[in-house]
């Protein structure tokens, strides 16, 4: 089991072999494990990896089966575990050519060996797959020499559409010497194939197979079929049984049919390797204990850790000042808004446009046809309370499900009351598809709209968070932490990835306008006047979001403004989107770079709040890597990660700094809290160390007592032998004039702090001191700290 893990972004601007380069400096820095983003084949181009098209083969860009050989090495030989995240629910199907499960399955239709892999409907579709890849109607593609035929291509005759080729069935071209560029040939050419070529907008309703989410161009394959489970995992299980890679992280699995059973059928073929799972919990939901998974990737860790430090007192002015946007935006009087309330609309919203599909999907599996049961099936999926059941456990979740839906809609209770023995029975054809789709309805009328429309404090607004919990008591953390280091005590923990909407210390710096939620409105007031968008709610986001950042590149700033405001949906989007107020967006971003009247606002508000939102970036870093979990360090993020949503978040990392500074930290220079962000790198190495050469210090979690006037800015623990101390509310505490007579009580036994070398006797210790130099403290007992621990 790993102790602590680095998370790396592999892709072709940061290959296999870059890696491996890598792995000195992991090790130094103190994480035991590289955690590597999914290494198969994917769609040429990606920088991700999770369009796999390819099970057989790592990706070639990434640098191939070399490049895999050579970074295991380069990791054995520094004594770092190797996991690799995997993709089991879906596989890339933008280009054909490139996957030749999905070439096949069209070039053969329902005769294809992969029509087992792919869930399609294809009674729906009349006998044929939909193809949501056109930007007319086929006619008129046509008509405009958008789609052509190719007799001769490589690997049998195929159709080119735009820049992609689609094959053509056997026997299907004409006989010689017809004209192939005729608009009536190729017409009837495409009318005999396997597939249906339609305008993309028609996916909302009409696409009969299902995907990850609503993206298209991702087909769900269906891996309880024990044949395809084998294909799709020979190589990743061929890694763990030849022991290149040691762990394995599990992309949604909420997707899969039967994820318990899934993981069970992994852990047999990859013979006991520990498995994490991308889970999303909601509030007190645990997961399912008979998963054969030694955790999550950490998200619900995340959320507790921001919101102890996120001040209490901001709540109402706050929710004040949403209303108020609100009602200025609907010139209705002002109401808080409810969180629930919100996703409730978002989820359904979500169910009846983009998802739609799904829910249509849904309705053709039911046994027998049920009036109005589409529109009862997408209330259901809008009311359901978490991502999904997993029946028969999670029943629970489906009868609160029912009685929401029965309150909100009671004309629905005929429908309803049908519906329910069937999506109440695990072996029903659609109540496996109802838990699968659950999820999607939850991600994206959650994640990727109501975050967007929910300007209360933006930090909040982060997967698998719920932003309707504003703060929590420090009685509250250390419960949360001591139900995670008894239930699941490998679960990952992280503070940053790939996913997350902001970066931690881009939240760090946001959860401190709830300490004075006041002046915040203030300057929201004063950018609104001089630069008015016409969208309150979304200007508060946006701003809170750029400041939270700042500084940070004009590119940067405008796409993140231009995919907040199109996801939110409320002014723009995606499909079709509104080009007068994205110009005034547009303008708007471009005054915080070239209006000094602008920028001078905006640089003088960081400039007052950055020191608190440092206090708070190295507080959340310190207790993320010293409690209960296994740590992981998401690229780059060991000095101040101030990313916003993908794919800002995936930005290339300057490791040669971060060496530099690590050199100058080994020398023994304690750095200043300060725009480097060399001390976040000094706590996160000195934490790391302990982590992976102490691990005896950190087997127990106990709440430690602090007392006196500042009691409630001190967030204490003791994890079996290294005691955490860290600084929450900072701007509330300099307004009592600091630590003042706060102590923490210890036992009397002598002690050092790792991080700044300073001894200390045990007992009562006063804040004041201990945190002087800095925010936090990692306290261990002499004896133990001489034992080679720093």
């Amino acid at each position: 089991m790993p102790r602590s893990t680095y998370r790396l972004q592999v892709s072709a601007e940061f290959p296999l072999d870059d890696v491996a380069g890598l792995a000195d400096y992991v090790s130094r820095l103190g994480a035991d494990w590289l955690y590597l983003s999914p290494l198969l084949q994917a769609t040429r181009g990606s920088t991700h990896g999770y369009d796999v098209v390819d099970h057989g083969h790592v990706d070639e860009e990434r640098g191939g089966l070399v490049g895999l050989t050579h970074a295991i090495g380069s990791a054995r030989d520094h004594d770092l575990g190797v996991l690799v995240d995997i993709v089991p629910n879906h596989v890339g199907v933008a280009d054909p050519r490139q996957n030749s499960w999905w070439w096949q399955l069209l070039r053969d239709g329902r005769d294809s060996r992969y029509a087992e892999a792919f869930d399609v409907d294809w009674e729906f579709g009349g006998g044929r797959v939909r193809l949501p890849v056109l930007g007319d109607d086929l006619p008129t593609a046509i008509e405009a020499g958008q789609v052509t035929l190719l007799p001769h291509a490589v690997g049998g005759p195929a159709v080119r559409v735009y820049e992609t080729e689609y094959p053509l069935a056997e026997g299907s071209l004409p006989r010689p010497g017809t004209d192939l560029t005729a608009t009536e040939t190729i017409a009837e050419v495409l009318a005999h194939q396997h597939y249906e070529l339609m305008h993309w907008q028609r996916a909302d309703a009409e696409l009969n197979y299902r995907r990850f989410f609503a993206v298209n161009t991702l087909a769900a394959i269906r891996v309880e079929e024990p044949w395809v489970f084998d294909e799709s995992h020979a190589e990743i299980v061929r890694w763990v049984r030849e022991g290149l890679v040691q762990g394995i992280r599990v992309d949604h699995p909420d997707g899969l049919a039967d994820p318990g059973r899934y993981l069970d059928r992994l852990a047999e073929v990859a013979q006991g390797a520990p498995v994490w799972v991308e889970k999303i919990l909601e509030g007190e939901e645990p997961l399912p204990a008979f998963w054969q998974t030694v955790g999550t990737t950490g998200y619900d860790a995340l959320a507790t850790i921001d919101r102890v430090l996120v001040d209490p007192a901001g709540r109402l002015p706050l929710s004040d000042l949403d209303a108020g946007l609100r009602a200025e935006d609907t010139a209705a009087a002002p109401r808080r808004l409810d969180w629930h309330a919100l996703i409730r609309r978002t989820k359904r919203r979500i169910a009846d446009t983009i998802l739609r599909s799904e829910v249509l999907r849904l309705e053709r599996e039911l046994p027998e046809p049920i009036e109005n049961a589409a529109d009862a099936l997408a209330e259901l999926l809008a009311a359901f309370p978490v991502y999904r059941s997993y029946l028969p456990a999670g029943h629970e979740h489906l009868q609160e499900a029912f009685e929401a839906a029965r309150d909100a809609r009671p004309e629905l209770e005929p429908a309803l009351r049908a519906l329910e023995p069937v999506l109440s029975d695990p072996g029903q054809a659609a109540a496996i598809r109802f838990q699968q789709t659950s999820g999607m309805v939850m991600a994206k009328g959650v994640e990727d709209t109501a975050f967007y429309r929910y300007s209360r404090l933006a930090s909040l607004t982060e997967v698998g968070a719920d932003p309707g919990e504003f703060s929590i008591t420090l009685d509250e953390f250390h419960r949360r932490q001591a139900v995670r280091q008894a239930a699941f005590p490998a679960s990952l923990t992280t503070l940053s990835t790939h996913d997350t909407k902001r970066g931690e210390d881009t939240r760090a710096r946001i959860h401190v306008i709830a300490e004075d939620p006041e002046r915040w409105e203030s300057l929201l007031g004063e950018l609104r006047e001089r630069v008015a968008v016409g969208d309150g709610v979304f200007e508060n986001i946006l701003w809170e979001s750029l400041i939270g950042a700042w500084p940070l590149s004009r590119e940067r700033a405008h796409a993140y403004a231009e995919k907040a405001s199109r996801e939110a949906g409320t002014s723009t989007g995606w499909a079709d989107p509104d080009e007068q107020f994205e110009a005034r967006l547009h303008a708007a971003v471009d005054t915080a770079f070239d209006d000094r009247d602008v920028s001078t606002l905006i640089e003088a508000f960081v400039a007052t709040i950055a020191p608190a939102g440092w206090s708070n970036s190295l507080t959340a870093k310190l207790v993320q890597l010293t409690a209960p979990g296994v740590p992981d360090v998401y690229q780059g993020s060991e000095l101040w990660e101030t990313s916003l949503v993908d794919p800002d978040n995936r930005r290339p990392v300057d490791y040669a700094v971060r060496r530099e500074l690590l050199e100058r930290i080994e020398a023994g220079e304690l750095p200043p809290i300060d725009e480097s962000g060399a001390a976040k790198l000094l706590v996160t190495a000195t934490a790391l160390r302990a982590r992976r050469d102490r691990p005896e210090l950190f087997t127990r979690y106990a709440p430690l007592p602090v007392v006196g006037s500042a009691e409630r800015h001190a967030i204490a623990f003791d994890r079996g032998g290294a005691v955490t101390i860290g600084t929450r509310l900072p701007v509330s505490l300099a307004s009592l004039g600091g630590w003042g007579d706060t102590a923490i009580v210890l036992p009397h036994r002598p002690y050092r702090d790792l991080i700044t070398g300073a001894a200390y006797d045990g007992g009562e210790l006063l804040l004041a001191r201990v945190l002087e130099r800095y925010p936090v403290a990692l306290l261990v007992e002499e004896a133990l700290a001489e034992d080679g621990t720093s």
